[in-house]
């Protein structure tokens, strides 16, 4: 080893600046472990006897005893909530940010953790009261001959032969500083089992994030089928008013006005996927797309449909129709998108327990594929697995292609 990586290693500890935010809250601990010593200095001579026996196993027992007493007294205000906040803040702030911040760690092992720091920083308190003072001496002893500290005095050589002396009061001040790393660094490895969160706020927290997750996801699908759905209505309707332009302008203006009117519906969806993006709530005058609108999504599509609703759509419940809206609504895009102005036959089935949707049209040229492909089928299939139902899509013979799903409306088959 050089001697430059050497003296890095010995003398690193005094010119990092952590080292001190670490020292301050040792020091923050012997200081709040004060008040205890205070007390047990006016209830100790209270309770030992009037002629106390000279004995050194006494003395040995009842500072043991005051020990346990002092720890204690301190493991009790532990357990209140504003020092739990205290300590997560003043570990944040001077020891390691690897707590989360407003993390509530429970009360045992907050208390542990803050005994630990009171006695651990008495420790270094103590030390750090002595340990200048030794220094100042030890630098002054070559020249005065002695040393006396706290009633103990040592007598040396005056002049070189003490040389030695200041360089072991240098040392100590190293030595002081390493030892602060060291406790430092295993406060720092416990930090987070005993004032991290505890395993119930760790479920809570990936309950919440698996919640956002699923919601983002239900907004791109939101996203992907209405913005998808207009974007193929005015490409479609655009290019047969383009064609029939000229000839037969009433048509063309049927279709600029479902251009017009799948723009409009696209921009409010969207504006409300945002919205709930952007502050995290539901707005609560979210696009009310159920069933109940199927029939006028087939007059802005400009389809020729042939619709058969058979039950009540209001008893199906909204979340249910909600969905089953959206599915209708990829059916009828991929159909204008894949296979034109066709005719379907689109069949809503309201039973007890299910509720069924049949979408069927006729295949009259070779499906087509986008670059990157699309996301149509897998999200209706995401939608009717989450539902608990079942979802085919097959080629009929004939030249006919069929969609059906079937969703249950009780509850219990829910997926997550």
């Amino acid at each position: 080893m050089s001697a430059s990586r050497l003296i890095a290693l010995v003398f690193g500890p005094l010119t990092d600046p952590s080292t001190y935010r670490r020292w301050v809250y040792l020091i923050l601990g012997g200081a709040l472990f004060v008040p205890f010593v205070l007390i047990g200095m006016v209830v100790v001579p209270t309770i030992l006897p009037a002629s106390t026996p000279s004995n050194g196993w006494f003395w040995l027992i009842a500072l043991v005893a005051v020990l346990g007493a002092l720890v204690g007294c301190a493991f009790v205000p532990a357990l209140a909530p504003a020092v739990r906040v205290v300590e997560v803040t003043a570990v944040r702030e001077l020891l390691t940010d690897r707590v989360p911040a407003g993390s509530k760690p429970l009360r045992s092992r907050c208390a542990r953790w803050f005994v630990a720091h009171l006695l651990l920083g008495a420790v270094i308190s103590l030390i750090t009261l002595v340990v200048p003072a030794w220094v100042v001496l030890a630098f002054l002893a070559p020249f005065r001959g002695s040393i006396a500290l706290f009633g103990l005095s040592l007598r040396i050589p005056v002049g070189w032969a003490s040389a030695w002396v200041p360089l072991v009061g240098l040392l100590s001040f190293v030595a002081l500083a390493h030892l602060v790393l060291a406790i430092s660094v295993v406060l720092e490895r416990l930090a987070p089992r005993w004032l991290g969160p505890s395993p119930r706020e760790r479920l809570l927290a990936m309950k919440r994030q698996n919640d956002e997750l699923q919601e983002r996801n239900r907004l791109a699908r939101e996203l992907h089928d209405s913005v998808g759905h207009a974007l193929s209505v005015v490409t479609v309707q655009a290019g047969a008013a383009r064609k029939v332009l000229a000839n037969d302008p009433e048509f063309a203006e049927r279709a600029l006005n479902a251009i017009e009117e799948s723009a409009r519906v696209a921009l409010e969806d969207l504006d409300y996927v945002l919205g709930v993006l952007r502050s995290g709530v539901e707005h609560p005058h979210a696009p009310p797309s159920t069933l109940r609108q199927v029939p006028l999504l087939i007059l802005r599509l400009d389809l020729a449909v042939a619709l058969s609703i058979r039950g009540d759509p209001d008893a199906v419940p909204p979340a249910v129709s909600r969905e089953a809206y959206r599915i209708v609504q990829e059916c009828l895009t991929n159909v204008l998108r894949h296979a034109g102005n066709v005719p379907v036959d689109l069949i809503i089935t309201v039973e007890p327990d299910e509720l069924r949707i049949v979408v069927d049209n006729p295949i009259t040229r070779p499906a087509r594929t986008r670059p990157g492909g699309g996301r149509g089928l897998e999200g209706m299939r995401e939608r009717v697995f989450i539902l608990g139902g079942t979802l085919s899509c097959q080629a009929e013979p004939g030249d006919r292609w069929r969609v059906e799903a079937g969703i249950p409306l009780r509850a219990g088959r829910l997926r997550l």
